[in-house]
């Protein structure tokens, strides 16, 4: 739902702050005022187009900020959770509009796309009263608005299970038929994995051969490092470190009785010895293991050399490739068992394509009841607002069914006749405006405002009528409040007397310069205006008391 809309340095318009809240919200204003600039904005907050002429005379920049919240706008939450532009259960757009004719836009401070801004306020508003405005002009959105009407989900959601399933056998039928005669490859690779399985691959084992490879290389520097090591350290004649200990404890050991701190001292060097007896040890079993054998280094670096050989051949490290050989192995599975998948999704793809025809009949039917009613209601309500004779039709023409179509097997249409004796054409191919959006208001007071549209924006819906239709307008828009939020841009009293709230856009010239204001009305003031809209520019008692009715009138 809308909640905010700020608009500053835009048209004729300085500054102007607009708060809105749930039911219906109408604009008022004399002729000229600008009472459609908002939904301009509106428009533009949505993605449209801007050129320089948005900004207003001598300024640098247009700023137009809107903001709404998504309590009841699940698919907008989901859409900004997606993008990445998630903010709590908030949503700001901002737009700038230079003077330049360039713009830029934000959604939650983030810098978006027009294209993006577009495909979110296509989740949050939808505006009535111009062509490229209108969502129900679009096929897809016909389609939806009729499936929210018929309740369907349940249904569409099982077409869409079933098409997914379907397209996943197909893709899987193009994938292998398009692999041709794989024999030749099962051939190279079944050579290239007899040659890889012959070495052992195993990540350790290889890490093992090279830590022997190092160990043979420098066979000769071990040893006499272990023997020198091993003699200064525990060597039979002085001055080796084991012996130098013996001697200096027992020379401590004499005088330790004059000073016991000493003993501490020995101790110690009894620990240091018990860690050369250790290292001795581990020195003689190293030294055991060493020995100069050409014969096994020869072995071990041939068989390094074939691991780096087949390392280079494969592009790969030598560490990774027994997980290239495991990545043959299974390509030769699938490969093997080509053949007899074919042979097997022929058939589940038949029996796939049965399931999607299934499910698709069951929504084609729902649809088809819904259609009915949609159309039988959207006709009365076309009557009642001043287009007697008109006729509202919702066409589904059927789809070949030759590919798995989540949307279902049929396509929607929706058609209109706007006066007696005419063919009924596409609701997008309705020329006159007026019509366009009387229509548009019926088909959404039929559908009881079930599109997941929260917002709807109607602007000049009342042009051309008058009386009795007008006040009948101004109730369908009500009813309409009642489930959705809706702005109404108005010139009839009789609409205007219908509204939960109530603006007035007025236009005054300061300094040569023609400026808008838009001021919130109160109880007294809705009065006021809905007699200057009854009686013109001076306010009458026989206008006031009209007002009045108007407002009592109100259920």
């Amino acid at each position: 739902m809308l909640v905010h809309l700020s608009l500053k340095q835009f048209a004729v318009v300085s500054e102007a702050e607009l708060a809105f809240g749930p039911g219906l919200t109408v604009i008022s204003g004399e002729t000229g005022a600008g009472k459609s600039l908002l939904v301009d904005a509106l428009g533009l907050l949505s993605g449209l187009r801007a050129d320089s002429g948005v900004v207003r005379h001598g300024a640098d920049r247009a700023e137009l900020v809107a903001e709404f919240s998504l309590d009841d706008v699940p698919l907008a939450r989901t859409w900004l959770l997606e993008n990445e532009l998630d903010e709590d259960d908030a949503c700001q757009i901002r737009r700038v509009i230079r003077a330049d004719g360039g713009s830029r836009a934000w959604v939650n401070g983030r810098p978006v796309t027009l294209g993006q801004l577009g495909e979110l306020a296509g989740r949050l508003v939808e505006i009535h009263g111009q062509h490229e405005h209108q969502a129900l002009l679009s096929r897809p959105s016909q389609l939806a608005l009729l499936d929210a009407f018929g309740r369907t989900e349940t249904e569409r959601r099982a077409v869409e299970a079933a098409a997914a399933h379907w397209n996943g056998l197909l893709a899987e039928r193009d994938t292998l038929s398009a692999q041709g005669d794989v024999s030749d490859r099962i051939d190279w690779l079944e050579h290239q994995h007899a040659e890889l399985d012959r070495e052992d691959l195993e990540p350790e084992s290889i890490a093992r051969l090279q830590a022997d490879h190092r160990r043979h290389a420098h066979a000769a520097g071990l040893i006499a490092a272990c023997d020198g090591a091993f003699a200064q350290l525990g060597g039979e004649e002085d001055p080796s470190l084991s012996r130098t200990l013996q001697h200096v404890r027992s020379d401590l050991q004499r005088v330790v009785e004059h000073e016991p701190r000493l003993g501490e001292v020995d101790a110690m060097l009894d620990a240091a010895a018990i860690q050369i007896d250790e290292a001795l040890a581990l020195l003689d079993r190293v030294r055991s293991d060493l020995d100069l054998d050409p014969a096994a280094f020869d072995a071990i670096e041939h068989r390094l050399g074939r691991l780096h050989e087949l390392a280079r051949k494969h592009r790969v490290t030598p560490e990774q490739l027994g997980a290239h050989r495991d990545a043959i192995a299974a390509e030769l599975d699938t490969l093997r068992g080509a053949g007899v998948r074919l042979a097997t999704l022929d058939g589940e793809i038949a029996h796939a394509r049965q399931d999607w025809r299934a499910a698709a009949d069951v929504l084609g039917a729902r649809r088809r009841e819904a259609a009915q009613r949609l159309a039988q209601g959207t006709t009365a309500l076309i009557a009642e607002l001043g287009m007697g004779g008109g006729r509202f039709d919702v066409e589904l023409e059927p789809t070949d069914g030759d590919r798995p179509d989540p949307n279902g097997g049929e396509r929607v249409e929706f058609m209109v006749a706007a006066n007696p004796g005419q063919p009924a054409r596409p609701l997008r191919k309705v020329a006159s405006g007026g019509e366009l959006s009387r229509i548009s208001l019926a088909i959404e007071v039929a559908a009881l405002g079930m599109d997941a549209v929260p917002t709807m924006v109607f602007d000049e819906v009342d042009t051309g009528i008058g009386g009795a239709v007008a006040e009948i307008v101004g109730q369908k828009l009500r009813a309409l409040g009642a489930s959705r939020q809706v702005l109404c841009v108005t010139h009839l009293p009789q609409v205007a007397a219908q509204g939960h709230a109530h603006y007035r856009v007025s236009k005054a010239a300061s300094e040569g310069v023609t400026q808008s204001a838009v001021q919130s009305l109160d109880a007294k003031q809705r009065e006021e205006e809905l007699a200057r809209m009854l009686g013109g520019v001076e306010l009458t008692r026989e206008a006031r008391a009209a007002a009045k009715r108007l407002l009592a009138d109100v259920v």
